[in-house]
């Protein structure tokens, strides 16, 4: 394939064909960049039912992570505990060949409380990148005489901790504004490793060794993003929040071990790099870009939500620049530019005084836009990756109204055919508990 042969010169850590061999565990191609790739906001229950609309959601029986303000909403006397899984089912495709994968995965733990009844705690662990894939080449060296098997692998991911406060600054009553600040620290750890292996598979080893390359990062990072929601009523049965979050940005380092060498069957026979007493250890960079997110949403009649996202970002996801040169693994195709995300969400609320039960369920659909998600250089010639997917949910109540189960599936396509395109489709389950557990009971 000339598309295959095309990124192999470019010596990227897995060259984004469908050449992978039968293994376990889900392949994720793109996850060859930096820190790994990411799924979120989109796999989570909470979030792809609203079609990734994220900003201004809040509510007294759940936590929203993406928004430290939405702590402010817990109820004083309770405590909130979100649980969230997903199944998903993926096809990577390009121009030429197809494979399947699917996976299950934990979305989110998650839980809030109040301090006082101005002042809400949250706590969380969410995972925040994946690395897992594996491709096989083989092709023919001009210089020798037979094939050469490269096989492209990494394994690994990173996680997120975070502590969040959230506040009530103005507690509104009346047509006056309810307005809430908070802030998330965030813990990133984790460890990827990745490997490149070359096997000569003709019989001359005189001039020509296998080799393999490899390098593991150690994630062990902390950030921060603070948040803003102001909720105006707009007469007794309607109002509009507003939904801020900004996340600053941070110049991090990270520390790598490498080593390439050179091997006959299982015997170790020369080590390239590092030099003879050199350090194999040495510190990359890591940067998180400046980004601002905004939205909107109406509330018509206690009833009716439209949600509407924008984020803006000087480039998606964590910038990874690898401390050593000539880089470990070779030319990095991947580009930092600019990446802006829209999303649209509606959903129906289910009313607690219905007569029925399915008239207290809540119905929710959404979509979303990214553009600039990914882009590749390859061969000087700039490919942008857009993003897009669709999403509904149902959120049925459970416990008179107090604690929730949501139940979503949400579709996400990612890349292009002429390159490689990722479609997935995600079912997820998502459980809000919340119980009071600081009300004081009184008797006569």
């Amino acid at each position: 394939m000339q598309m295959r042969k095309k990124l192999l010169i470019l010596g990227l850590a897995v060259p984004l064909g469908l050449t992978a061999e039968a293994q376990n565990g889900f392949n994720v191609p793109f996850s060859q960049f930096g820190i790994g790739s990411s799924e979120l906001p989109f796999n989570l229950p909470m979030v792809t039912r609203m079609g990734g609309t994220l900003y201004t959601m809040a509510g007294s029986n759940y936590v929203n992570p993406f928004n430290p303000a939405s702590y402010g909403a817990i109820e004083p006397e309770s405590f909130v505990f979100d649980m969230g899984v997903g199944v998903q089912l993926s096809t990577l495709r390009d121009n030429t060949e197809r494979l399947f994968d699917a996976d299950g995965n934990l979305g989110y733990l998650l839980m809030g409380m109040p301090l006082t009844r101005w002042w809400k705690l949250s706590a969380g662990l969410m995972p925040y990148s994946t690395v897992d894939y594996e491709s096989v080449v083989l092709q023919n060296d001009p210089t020798y005489s037979g094939q050469v098997k490269t096989v492209y692998s990494g394994t690994g991911g990173v996680n997120e901790v975070f502590l969040g406060m959230g506040f009530n600054v103005l507690r509104g009553k009346g047509m006056r504004p309810n307005v809430q600040v908070g802030f998330n620290m965030n813990y990133l750890t984790g460890r990827i490793e990745r490997s490149i292996a070359y096997t000569f598979l003709g019989n001359d080893t005189t001039y020509y060794l296998n080799s393999s390359r490899y390098k593991k990062t150690t994630v062990s990072n902390l950030t921060f993003d603070v948040g803003l929601q102001v909720r105006q009523p707009l007469g007794e049965a309607s109002a509009l929040t507003l939904g801020v979050v900004y996340k600053p940005y941070l110049d991090m380092h990270v520390r790598d071990l490498a080593m390439i060498y050179t091997y006959l069957g299982s015997t170790l026979l020369d080590t390239v790099f590092p030099a003879a007493g050199a350090d194999p250890e040495f510190s990359s960079r890591l940067e998180r870009p400046q980004t601002l997110g905004v939205g909107l949403d109406l509330e018509l009649g206690k009833q009716w939500h439209v949600a509407l996202d924008a984020t803006f970002a000087a480039w998606e996801g964590m910038k990874y620049t690898e401390g050593q040169q000539p880089s470990i693994m070779g030319d990095n195709a991947r580009r930092y530019t600019s990446c802006s995300r829209y999303a649209v969400g509606l959903e129906r609320s289910g009313s607690m005084d219905a007569s029925s039960y399915w008239g207290r369920i809540s119905w929710s659909l959404g979509a979303h836009l990214t553009q600039g998600a990914l882009v590749l250089d390859l061969g000087g010639s700039l490919h942008e990756l857009g993003e897009y997917g669709f999403g509904a949910g149902a959120t049925l109540p459970m416990r008179k109204g107090k604690s929730l189960l949501t139940l979503s599936v949400g579709y996400n396509s990612l890349g292009s055919s002429d390159v490689l395109q990722r479609n997935t489709l995600t079912f997820g389950i998502g459980v809000s508990s919340c119980e009071r557990w600081f009300f004081k009971r009184k008797y006569n």
